[in-house]
């Protein structure tokens, strides 16, 4: 049987590279409200996006997506989430879903994947997706999360450098390979959607920020100091490109078009 999910999208107003992000008009509907629309085909049980706005509530509400109001002053979106899903009134045990707002070419497969995992291991609180690279300029691009997984495929460490270091195969500093062909190992992407139990989604907003989190400006990394386990949901496709800035925001109008 399919795992029963929600999914909550945190959507904050301000944003240092591109104002007034997810209000950025997509073919017509506010970019939220694209992530919103695409994601509603994931199968869950209902999409709610979790705002710091009412001019976000507002503009959800005139496309019939679901809205709640949570404070201001969040210091991330998962503590946005836990707001939402409290003020929601979820069961304790339901897989809640987080979608980034900046994400409308998301894959709808993908929250359901990560969904499905997370109801398959009952003894893991939180569950995230990553995909295979093997280009040398993602895999030494500090912008690109990379991810180790054990033997069970649960995350051993994320980082912005490129783990793990193939000490053959890879040229010290420059970026690139020091023979010819790809990495002998896969070196994973990780894609920024997690799936968590509701109680632990609570639990996870009090734990204490973990100095490898600060060091690497990675979230995740706070469930990993604190004891806790991250399945990973490998997926062959990679997603869609999100919307950081403006040149990000024009590439991915033209592509929702040729869609």
């Amino acid at each position: 049987m399919a795992a029963a999910f929600w999914v909550l999208i945190p959507a904050r107003l301000a944003s240092t590279r591109l104002p007034n992000k997810p209000l950025a008009d997509i073919a017509g509907a506010p970019m939220v409200v694209r992530v919103a629309q695409r994601v509603a085909h994931s199968g869950a049980q209902e999409v709610v996006v979790a705002c710091d706005s009412p001019l976000i509530a507002q503009a959800c509400a005139a496309h019939g997506v679901r809205a709640v109001l949570t404070r201001e002053d969040h210091a991330s979106g998962t503590d946005r989430l836990a707001e939402a899903a409290e003020s929601l009134g979820l069961p304790e045990d339901a897989i809640l879903v987080n979608v980034q707002g900046d994400e409308p070419l998301i894959d709808p497969k993908l929250p359901a994947a990560c969904a499905a995992l997370l109801q398959r291991t009952p003894q893991i609180p939180m569950a995230t997706c990553a995909h295979a690279i093997t280009e040398a300029a993602e895999i030494f691009n500090p912008n690109v999360v990379k991810v180790v997984l054990d033997a069970q495929g649960r995350a051993l460490y994320f980082s912005r450098a490129p783990i793990p270091w193939q000490r053959d195969a890879y040229t010290a500093g420059s970026g690139g390979w020091a023979m010819p062909g790809q990495p002998p190992h896969p070196v994973y992407r990780h894609i920024g959607l997690y799936a968590y139990r509701h109680r632990f989604l609570r639990d996870y907003a009090k734990l204490a920020p973990a100095p490898l989190e600060q060091a690497e400006a990675l979230e995740q990394l706070r469930v990993l100091w604190h004891g806790h386990s991250i399945a990973v949901h490998v997926t062959e496709q990679a997603p869609g490109p999100g919307v950081d800035t403006l040149a990000d925001l024009e590439r991915v109008r033209a592509m929702w078009l040729e869609r």
